[in-house]
C-alpha cells in the first residue's frame, strides 16, 4: 500500500523554469496592455486577453508534467545556475504572433540571459527531467493569448533595460479561464 506522502511525490505537475521580472516592469507592460485595440464600443477585444500579471515571465526551460518530487531537484539545478550567472540586461526587440500567444522578443544585451538558459538547459538534461529543444531558445515574454491571431501592430512598450528579479521553478495550473502560473521555488540571480 502505498503512503500519502510517495503518492503525492508521484502527482504529476506542469512545471517549467523562468526569469522572474521586477514590479515595476510588470506594471509598466500592464499600462502598456490597456493601451491594446479595443472593440466596439470601447470595450476590450475579444479576439485576444492579455496575460495577468502574475504569468508575465521569461521562460527558460518547459518541462511539462513531472512527478511533483522533482521539484526539489530542479529548483536545486535552477538555484545552482543562477547563483553563477552574469548580470542579465533585456530590452524589447519586437512584438511577434505565433499560433497561440502574441510576445514581446527580447534582446538579451550581453547574452546573460542565453548562457544562464543554457547552463539550465545541462543541468536539467544531465538529472533526466528536461530534453532541449531542437531550435535554439528566444527570450520573450508573452503578453497576450488568442485562439485566432488578431495581427496586431502595437507600439511597443518602452520598458528600457530590464533585468530580471530572480529565477523561479513555477507550477502550471490548468484552468478553464486560462492557466495560472504559481511560483514554487525562487532563487537570486548571481550577477543582479
Amino acid at each position: 500500500m502505498n503512503s500519502p506522502a510517495s503518492v503525492e511525490a508521484d502527482v504529476r505537475i506542469r512545471l517549467f523554469c523562468a526569469l522572474t521580472l521586477p514590479d515595476e516592469i510588470v506594471d509598466a507592460i500592464l499600462d502598456w496592455q490597456v493601451g491594446l485595440p479595443k472593440g466596439v464600443v470601447g470595450l476590450p477585444d475579444r479576439r485576444f486577453r492579455p496575460v495577468p500579471p502574475d504569468n508575465l515571465h521569461v521562460t527558460l526551460a518547459f518541462l511539462g508534467h513531472r512527478p511533483r518530487r522533482d521539484v526539489e531537484p530542479v529548483g536545486a539545478e535552477l538555484e545552482a545556475a543562477a547563483r553563477v550567472s552574469g548580470p542579465i540586461r533585456l530590452a524589447v526587440r519586437g512584438y511577434r504572433e505565433t499560433r497561440s500567444v502574441g510576445m514581446l522578443v527580447l534582446d538579451d544585451a550581453g547574452g546573460a540571459a542565453a548562457a544562464l538558459a543554457a547552463d539550465l538547459h545541462a543541468r536539467l538534461e544531465r538529472i533526466g527531467v528536461y530534453t532541449p529543444e531542437r531550435r535554439p531558445w528566444l527570450p520573450h515574454l508573452t503578453v497576450v493569448r488568442f485562439r485566432e491571431r488578431p495581427r496586431l501592430h502595437p507600439e511597443l512598450p518602452r520598458l528600457g533595460e530590464v533585468s530580471p528579479s530572480g529565477a523561479a521553478v513555477y507550477h502550471s495550473v490548468l484552468r478553464p479561464t486560462g492557466a495560472r502560473y504559481v511560483v514554487l521555488e525562487e532563487f537570486a540571480l548571481g550577477g543582479g
